[in-house]
């Protein structure tokens, strides 16, 4: 900015050398100082609209990487679903047998296995059945546990044939 300082004192001085009429003279030194402000005014209106510009990215660009940071957080989630093991929390989705409310819960089984939890819906305490036995119990044939099995099944079958 100095430059252009020096240059346009530079220039009124050698105007007020070069023209002797006087009333000439600040005419011409007139005429300049409009077309700088002029060109002033132009820059200034360019850089504001510039300005404006680089804002409006601004604001996508946080946009985008709001948007970045949510997908990365779901994408960290599933990644740690799938290869974190070993952490001892688990998501369990439960069906309250009293008002049917279904509900997702994290349950800690590092410590102690968990045998009832709290609906947080209807506050009745559920029992949790941790049996992994396959051959007991309920094969899932039918609607309700009445302690059928696949022979119960193939016989009832065969009644409605």
């Amino acid at each position: 900015m100095s430059n252009l300082n020096k240059n346009y004192d530079r220039i009124i001085s050698e105007i007020e050398q070069s023209i002797s009429n006087e009333q000439e003279r600040e005419k011409v030194k007139q005429k300049i100082a409009d077309l700088s402000i002029m060109f002033f005014n132009l820059i200034d209106n360019m850089n504001t609209i510039l300005e404006e510009k680089i804002a409006k990215m601004e604001e996508k660009q946080n946009d985008i990487d709001m948007k970045i940071d949510d997908l990365k957080k779901s994408v960290d989630e599933i990644e740690g679903d799938i290869y974190e093991e070993g952490t001892g929390e688990y998501d369990f989705e439960i069906v309250c047998p009293y008002c049917n409310n279904e509900f997702v819960t994290d349950l800690k089984l590092m410590n102690e296995e968990k045998t009832e939890i709290r609906c947080p819906e209807c506050n009745n305490i559920i029992e949790l059945d941790w049996n992994d036995d396959e051959d007991e119990g309920c094969s899932g044939h039918c609607g309700g546990c009445h302690g059928c099995s696949d022979e119960y099944y193939e016989e009832e079958n065969e009644d409605d044939m």
